[in-house]
């Protein structure tokens, strides 16, 4: 399966470098799978299909400021780190912009020298391991240090970095949005919920296995690396009553959708647990936990462009793909969104 066949052309004016005003004033494409068939709506017709019995499955973890600029303390060199994993005792997972500078035992200086960061494991692929060096909260030096990870195609700067968080995030720890999450406000998740509509909320923090590129010809060649998820025990309960019951699973984003295959497909149910998973889902998957998928238009050649292709049909995604750049759908984070049902 070559990475080639996952690729479409996209207009650079397309990609969507700002929020819109409203969250929920985006525009929404239904993808039927069945009659293979797809329609231009706007979000707030989410409502519209809707079933009352429907659980809808979201990712609450939140974003945190991870990234930091800072000055390699033997030689004044600049670094930039992009703080990806919370591996406990202050460790930290990280991906370093100018790597090859950065060795075993190198100290890294945060703006005012509140935050250091020493390299304690050198890794592949640009990764390193710091250990914090800190004094009070990590999380509040965070907020004075760091800056909102933005993609790398947003260009324009964020005035409201709030709008690179969904309403509804609370676990603190993705290097990433879930970007399908964006559409919603307070007010649409209340009449979701009026409609008879149950919300679930499970975490997965965003890292590197869902925005790094894909650098291989071949997608199996392909090494996804692991991010850390949460299912509570009341939110596993609900899930497999509605398995049961044959309710409709709609998962928001590619991270929830990860998030419940990756558990389903580990436990033949779901389960209660905080792990770590790997999956990579492209062409030829079998889906085992949900029905429905709430997500954004992605990366050409991205594993989320696969992972949607996998769910649909690949003629079927490209197709509305193509569609969607001709009626100049607003892409990527920021952009417009998709329902495949």
């Amino acid at each position: 399966m070559k990475i080639s066949e996952f690729d479409y052309d996209l207009p650079e004016e397309l990609i969507a470098q700002t929020p819109l005003e409203k969250r929920d004033a985006s525009r929404l494409m239904v993808v039927d799978r069945a009659s293979r068939t797809y329609s231009d709506k706007h979000f707030d017709d989410i409502l519209d299909e809707l079933h009352q019995s429907d659980i809808l499955v979201r990712n609450n973890t939140k974003v945190i400021p991870a990234r930091l600029y800072g000055l390699k303390e033997e030689t004044n060199g600049h670094c930039e780190v992009l703080l990806l994993k919370d591996k406990g005792n202050d460790i930290w997972e990280c991906l370093v912009g100018n790597a090859k500078i950065v060795k075993l035992n190198t100290l890294i200086t945060f703006g005012d020298g509140s935050l250091k960061a020493q390299c304690v494991e050198v890794k592949d692929e640009g990764i390193r391991l710091f250990k914090m060096i800190y004094d009070g909260i990590f999380y509040e030096i965070l907020d004075k240090l760091g800056t909102m990870p933005l993609p790398p195609y947003i260009k324009e700067k964020l005035e409201d970095k709030d709008r690179y968080q969904t309403v509804y995030a609370k676990v603190e720890g993705s290097a990433a949005a879930p970007t399908a999450g964006l559409h919603f406000t307070d007010e649409i998740i209340e009449k979701i919920k009026d409609k008879g509509v149950e919300i679930l909320d499970i975490t997965l923090h965003v890292g590197l296995g869902t925005f790094r590129p894909v650098k291989v010809d071949d997608v199996l060649d392909h090494h996804m690396h692991s991010e850390y998820y949460m299912i509570d025990e009341e939110v596993a309960d609900k899930l497999n009553q509605a398995k049961e019951n044959h309710q409709r699973i709609i998962s928001v984003g590619t991270t929830s959708t990860r998030t419940l295959e990756a558990n389903y497909s580990k436990y033949g149910k779901f389960q209660a647990t905080h792990e770590n998973t790997n999956i990579f889902i492209y062409p030829g998957y079998e889906f085992k936990a949900i029905d429905a998928l709430i997500t954004n238009f992605h990366l050409p050649k991205s594993t989320l462009i696969m992972l949607v292709s996998a769910f649909a049909d690949k003629e079927l995604i490209m197709e509305a793909y193509n569609h969607a750049v001709e009626e100049k759908y607003r892409f990527f984070s920021f952009g417009d969104c998709m329902m495949i049902k």
